[in-house]
């Protein structure tokens, strides 16, 4: 906010690819305090209201109260108001405590205390304070569960607040077998492109039917129509290229067919050819069904986060914030995460040590994050050396730890081959979509050091093994940096690339990553011809949290 009480919209673009950084800031102000008094019942807003961030910026608790708080004021009015959170997998994205912020604003909870101290009724002395609404709407928070199981009471109370926690009814679960409405088809061509033709049928965008619902009121009893906000974090995605936007609507509170199917169309399409790219062929799907459906009928609002790691102190810290109600605010979103979540080396490593924390991973279903975040920039014929204490099992319930276990991580042809042949893949093309993505396509070697599988079980999907005990000797975690090190292993120097946690970032070296821009031949060139039905009923898997999801929330 400038004297005048008007917003300030700062656009930092960051070049670090040469670890130098450079800012190059354009300024625009525009009056978004209108006068609520004559104003008419839905204010009209620019599409991409605030927009701040940068590599080195740190957006405070009270400066994040102050613009969610001048946003709703200058939305007006509002009797309805639903909130699309994450769930706890994503905690540190910031979403508990905005949604908290937004609840603050609206009187459905008192001011809170924060971690450091700063009281909304007492805001900085140099910020102007930004007053309450005066209407009380009903607040509803369902968080975007996707498949996972839905947060426990601890969860909830740790990630939104204890007074947020103890309201009666606020929070809703999302039931992706059943709460479902389909809202409309995206075309089977766009289908077909992002699939090489191996899907010939339109994508069903399905919503949860109590958001869906919301794009009807009655004037005489609801003045105002409900608002929708999708609160979340922008961060390099296996699946979707980048998370976040969209998806949080049609895979976080979507249903099991159109879950599945995208999960599919991320796993054929290539994953090298996905992670890290806002615009990708699975992206431009739901961009499709925001466009043609959401838009024109919700009150639809994103509040999107980029956070990174303080080089000093470790502590994640909000770097950037992008509040729209269209994709300009997430395709911003998306140039600031690729800065702050995309390490870019100079060089192949020819081995990478990953490490997974012991209460945080306990399946190769989660584990082989350690697999996708690292594929571009492991050397031809490198390997790969995961460290997993916690590793107990491969799939997150009994019929995906089957299925990977008949199955293994074998290798793109072999997987869609094993498909065509079982009914079982086909009922549940995540699973699919899971053994595409945790295979190297024979490329580099991937070595599974778990803490609780057999040697004979880790081989016989695919992976090559070796003891825990002996390789956390030879690779001490506890003296690796993140980052090139270099280790004395049988009396020989190695220099080895270490990553402590792969479900924070994704590493690429400049060729690969450019390589994999470049159209490759088609399926049907690599593979042979492969044909998909996707008229089987898709099943859901209890625990299994979708590809690379959780089933215990991070600590």
């Amino acid at each position: 906010l400038d004297a005048n009480n008007r917003f300030c919209f700062l656009q930092w673009t960051t070049d670090d690819t040469s670890h130098t950084t450079s800012h190059c800031m354009q300024q625009q102000t525009t009056n978004i305090k209108p006068d609520m008094s004559n104003a008419p019942e839905e204010v009209s807003l620019p599409s991409l209201f605030y927009s701040a961030g940068s590599t080195t910026k740190h957006i405070t608790d009270d400066e994040i109260r102050q613009i969610v708080h001048q946003f709703l004021e200058s939305l007006g009015p509002r009797e309805d108001v639903m909130l699309l959170p994450p769930d706890f997998t994503r905690f540190h994205s910031q979403a508990g405590k905005i949604s908290r912020f937004i609840c603050e604003y609206y009187n459905f909870i008192q001011c809170q205390q924060d971690s450091k101290n700063e009281v909304c009724e007492e805001p900085h002395e140099k910020k102007p304070k930004v007053s309450k609404s005066e209407c009380h709407p009903e607040i509803t928070i369902l968080p975007a569960l996707g498949t996972h199981h839905p947060m426990t009471e601890q969860q909830i109370k740790t990630m939104f607040g204890s007074e947020l926690a103890e309201k009666d009814n606020a929070f809703l679960v999302h039931d992706w077998r059943k709460d479902v409405d389909l809202i409309g088809y995206v075309p089977k061509e766009m289908v077909e492109h992002a699939t090489n033709g191996m899907v010939s049928k339109p994508w069903p965008a399905q919503l949860n039917k109590h958001v869906w619902s919301r794009r009807l009121h009655d004037p005489k009893k609801q003045p105002h129509k409900s608002l929708i906000l999708s609160i979340g974090q922008v961060v390099p995605h296996e699946v979707m290229g980048m998370a976040n936007f969209n998806k949080n609507l049609f895979v976080g509170v979507g249903g099991v067919e159109a879950i599945n199917l995208s999960h599919f169309i991320g796993a054929v399409h290539g994953m090298e050819k996905m992670m890290g790219r806002a615009n990708n062929p699975l992206r431009s799907i739901l961009n499709y069904a925001s466009e043609h459906f959401l838009q024109r009928e919700l009150d639809l609002w994103y509040i999107l986060t980029v956070m990174g790691a303080d080089e000093d102190t470790g502590e994640i810290v909000m770097r950037g914030l992008y509040i729209g109600n269209d994709i300009q605010c997430y395709n911003l979103a998306c140039d600031l995460s690729l800065q702050v979540n995309f390490t870019m080396l100079e060089k192949e490593p020819k081995k990478i040590i990953v490490h997974l924390d012991e209460d945080e991973f306990h399946s190769t279903w989660l584990g082989n994050k350690s697999v996708y975040r690292t594929r571009m920039a492991i050397a031809d014929d490198g390997e790969l050396i995961v460290l997993a204490p916690g590793v107990r099992q491969f799939g997150e319930d009994d019929e995906i730890d089957k299925l990977i276990r008949a199955h293994g991580y074998i290798g793109t042809p072999s997987i869609l081959k094993a498909m065509e042949n079982s009914d079982d893949l086909k009922r549940n093309l995540s699973a699919v979509a899971h053994l595409i993505h945790g295979s190297s396509e024979g490329r580099f070697s991937i070595t599974y050091c778990p803490g609780h599988l057999s040697k004979e079980e880790i081989e016989s999907v695919g992976f090559k093994y070796s003891n825990l005990h002996e390789m956390e000797e030879l690779y001490n975690v506890k003296h690796l940096k993140d980052g090139w090190n270099t280790v004395m292993v049988n009396g020989l120097e190695e220099e080895v690339y270490f990553i402590s946690n792969p479900a924070l970032g994704l590493w690429a070296v400049q060729d690969r990553f450019e390589e994999s821009n470049v159209e490759s031949s088609s399926l049907e060139e690599n593979y042979g011809t492969v044909t998909v039905d996707t008229n089987q009923d898709q099943t859901s898997s209890d625990k299994s949290g979708g590809v690379g999801g959780w089933a215990k929330p991070p600590l």
